[in-house]
């Protein structure tokens, strides 16, 4: 899964710097590396990569993350996976999502 895509710019990712204390747990967490810790916050540096798995907002003690886990793309890129068909959600551009 080096280099993992499948859509631009429709994750559910979401993350509030305002309540996060940077304790690096989601950065530890995330198997893709969308998350990074610097100075005294997180930031999202690869939202893309984000399989909406949903580790980095169970491990966030300050609930400064949110994501809409184990639905829409992450789902569609396993079932892809699985079956050996392009991965579709319905959220691609004329998709109706």
């Amino acid at each position: 899964m080096d280099g993992f895509r499948y859509l631009e710019r429709v994750v559910t990712l979401r993350l509030d710097p305002d309540l996060c204390v940077g304790c690096g747990m989601c950065q530890v967490v995330c198997p893709h590396g969308v998350l990074t810790v610097g100075g005294r916050t997180a930031r999202v540096q690869d939202r893309d990569a984000c399989m909406e798995c949903g580790a980095c907002a169970r491990n966030c003690p300050a609930g400064a993350l949110s994501v809409s886990a184990g639905v829409g793309c992450a789902g569609a890129i396993i079932k892809g996976w699985l079956t050996g068909e392009a991965p579709s959600c319905g959220c691609e551009p004329g998709g109706g999502r």
